[in-house]
């Protein structure tokens, strides 16, 4: 099997499995196989910050303990946490993230990557259940965002990519493929409108931004991965590497597109 027929049918069946929890599963179901991604996820990134193995596994563990136990355990004060992580979240992709990039940081200090591993993990999370909670259509929709800026950056890059994105960060991105990405969800976003009713060029304004933030979050893994040494998160998805590599763009899109629908829903 050649690495793009590997790549294709991981995300088939990937697709396939998530689209039908995110249809059918239930609240508690939902939040559970969240936690798992979660822990799996904060499992490899303690990897990639060479954690100890026993130490990556309670890591990982406290990491999908919390995604289990707090909405229970803050109850009343769950929707203002909520809130809060999203802010967080917003603060350092918007600030910190892109400031690690430009000084190329190089810090494994254990506890500064534990604490920078919460805030990609835990408001991705807490915007996935709040997402779920405002219908399928919702989250699948702003999900979709992520998948089709990857899928088109993939297939622009391969066929016209010539110049270097962040060479010195991730070699095979190309400015082609943010552009292949960019043309594709202008017609997503003037689908939508139809679909929904809403104004074209402001949808277009707010998903071209998520596309940045899809594509710091896929420079920011790579930068740590490089400077870990290792090419994948993990080695769990044939074609794709770890789960952290299928999330990354995921944790710098979500927690600040829930934001948004948050801010709105109470603008309204």
């Amino acid at each position: 099997m050649t690495p793009l027929v590997s790549r294709i049918f991981t995300a088939v069946v990937l697709l396939a499995v998530f689209v039908s929890a995110v249809l059918w599963a239930p609240g508690w179901l939902w939040q559970v196989l969240v936690a798992g991604i979660a822990g799996l996820a904060a499992y490899e990134w303690a990897r990639l910050s060479a954690f100890p193995t026993l130490s990556a596994r309670l890591y990982a563990t406290a990491i999908a303990a919390c995604a289990l136990v707090l909405p229970e355990l803050l109850a009343d004060g769950w929707p203002a946490f909520q809130t809060g992580l999203f802010l967080l979240a917003a603060a350092f992709w918007l600030i910190v993230a892109p400031l690690w990039l430009l000084g190329r940081w190089h810090t494994r200090q254990p506890a500064l990557r534990a604490a920078v591993g919460a805030v990609l993990l835990l408001p991705t999370w807490a915007a996935l259940i709040y997402l779920h909670a405002r219908g399928p259509a919702v989250l699948l929709g702003v999900i979709a965002i992520v998948w089709i800026a990857d899928t088109a950056a993939y297939f622009a890059g391969r066929r016209f990519g010539r110049h270097k994105l962040a060479p010195a960060i991730s070699p095979g991105k190309t400015w082609e493929g943010v552009a292949g990405a960019l043309a594709a969800l202008a017609v997503y976003a003037g689908a939508l409108s139809l679909a929904a009713g809403m104004p074209a060029l402001s949808l277009f304004v707010i998903i071209a931004g998520l596309l940045y933030l899809s594509v710091l979050g896929d420079l920011f893994e790579s930068w740590i991965k490089r400077v870990s040494g290792m090419k994948d998160s993990g080695d769990l998805l044939p074609g794709h590497g770890g789960v952290l590599d299928r999330v990354d763009a995921l944790t710098s899109t979500l927690p600040v597109a829930a934001g948004i629908l948050l801010w709105l829903e109470h603008a309204g």
